[in-house]
């Protein structure tokens, strides 16, 4: 496990009630039979006094405070009192955000080191796989954890690798030091579902001569799948739509809608089918990885058809060219800052992709990683896209930028209810910079995760170690 080494604190802490509100009864395709057992570590109230802060929201305020107290944001503004007890920390010449959000990392699945046997992300024995789920591969002993919490990392989606069209459920974690990856899944986050068009699927298995080894049969073998989950979730759920309303999928395999057609219920359960079936019933947010925007406008097209929606599209160095579909439709783009041409499909990116996703009228517009270095330096990533805009005469200043790495991706996580940004109520994820987050010269001094100090630049005994790394010398031997 990560260990941070916090002064005062004792194991009971780690044991205190969970601050989030219960999620909603999620449907029998989304029960989860290993539900989360993150408990935030106690903490005192903490006030951060007299920084530049950005909210998340759109807004900065200069020279405010930051209030957390019971794990939560209990106040934002100016000249804020301290409760009695309260730790009070002067951040005169500090930026203050949200705990950063990367909704793209393989961390724990392909952990450092980086070697065969942490090779857990690729379920490539089919192309499509749905009933795998990335969590049951997270090792939380991976050192990347606490290297991402340094750079101000305090929730991450862990995904499935992009092999096959359908790889599986994604999960969400709190960065927080943990034996088990139960304690640190996100109490209440719906799962992503990973697909992926474009060429890895078509390579992987058409170089194995099965398919899909072409674009068509990547498509064909999409709805193939989400062919058998309608008919699966016809079977298993009963109908609560009147006829009228309901998707072709949902009428009795006759066509006759009436009473006898109702005991159609029932049958073998199934796993890939399960998450298949919580996708088309909204429970499990889809997540696809696609670069090229004809396979865009496909995949938004194939949603239409099975009736699901997509929370992102991921890596997207063509998004621009859909931007303003993307906005109509309420699909996030994940996206790099400047990474290109390493392939046919990822040829005609350019630096403003994420600028121009980000312009339309309610563009969803995140900055992730896909890298367990990148996941560092998120901020500096965001700062790349801000100094291309403003080349293109878009000007993007630095209130708006930050959401790309908080409130966005909290959105397409599902969790913007909670996280994301400072507004009273919601998670304590807090991040004290030395400065502006977006100069090469940013560094993040303190990382606060439900209101517990987990990271200080300046304190040993709060930046955590991997027990995998206890005992290891900067040589690589051991003591």
């Amino acid at each position: 496990m990560l260990r941070p080494l916090l002064a005062g604190c004792a194991l009971t802490a780690l044991l205190g009630a969970a601050h989030a509100a219960p999620p909603a009864k999620p449907s029998r395709f989304a029960q989860d039979p290993y539900p989360s057992t993150y408990r935030p570590i106690a903490a005192p109230p903490t006030l951060l006094r007299n920084a530049v802060v950005l909210t998340g929201t759109g807004e900065r305020l200069d020279g405010a405070d930051v209030l957390m107290q019971d794990g939560r944001i209990a106040a934002v503004g100016r000249g804020l009192a301290a409760p009695a007890g309260a730790t009070v920390i002067d951040a005169t010449g500090k930026w203050i955000t949200p705990g950063l959000i990367d909704v793209h990392s393989h961390l724990g699945v392909y952990a450092s080191p980086g070697v065969n046997a942490h090779s857990d992300g690729n379920e490539i024995t089919g192309p499509v796989t749905p009933n795998v789920w990335a969590e049951h591969s997270v090792w939380p002993q991976d050192p990347g954890f606490a290297a991402a919490l340094a750079g101000g990392i305090t929730t991450l989606q862990i995904l499935p690798g992009s092999a096959n069209l359908i790889g599986g459920r994604g999960v969400t974690l709190k960065n927080v030091p943990a034996v088990t990856y139960q304690a640190m899944k996100f109490p209440g986050a719906p799962w992503g579902l990973k697909m992926a068009c474009g060429e890895n699927p078509k390579r992987v298995y058409g170089g194995r001569n099965q398919p899909p080894g072409t674009r068509m049969g990547n498509v064909a073998g999409y709805r193939a799948a989400f062919i058998d989950a309608s008919e699966y979730l016809r079977k298993m759920q009963p109908r609560q739509q009147p006829p009228a309303k309901r998707r072709w999928w949902q009428s009795a395999p006759n066509g006759n809608d009436g009473a006898d057609s109702e005991k159609d219920t029932g049958g073998k359960r199934d796993l890939k089918l399960d998450t298949l079936a919580g996708a088309l019933n909204g429970d499990i947010l889809v997540h696809i990885h696609c670069y090229r925007a004809d396979e865009m406008a496909v995949m938004m097209d194939l949603a239409k058809e099975f009736g699901f929606r997509i929370a992102a599209f991921h890596h997207g160095v063509e998004a621009y060219k859909v931007a303003d579909r993307l906005a109509q439709e309420g699909i996030c783009g994940a996206l790099w800052a400047d990474w290109w041409g390493f392939k046919m499909e990822a040829f005609d990116g350019i630096q403003e992709n994420i600028a121009l996703v980000d312009r339309p009228q309610n563009g969803c517009a995140i900055v992730h990683s896909d890298s367990a270095e990148g996941i560092q330096r998120l901020n500096q990533e965001a700062a790349k896209v801000m100094a291309q805009a403003k080349l293109a005469g878009i000007d993007i200043p630095p209130e708006r930028a930050i959401r790309w790495l908080t409130a966005n991706a909290a959105k397409s996580l599902g969790v913007e209810q909670r996280t994301g940004t400072l507004e009273a109520g919601k998670m304590a994820d807090v991040v004290v910079w030395n400065g502006n987050p977006f100069s090469v010269y940013a560094k993040a001094e303190q990382v606060y995760v439900d209101g517990a100090r987990l990271y200080d630049r300046n304190d040993p005994a709060r930046q955590p170690k991997s027990d995998f790394l206890l005992g290891q010398t900067a040589e690589g031997g051991v003591r």
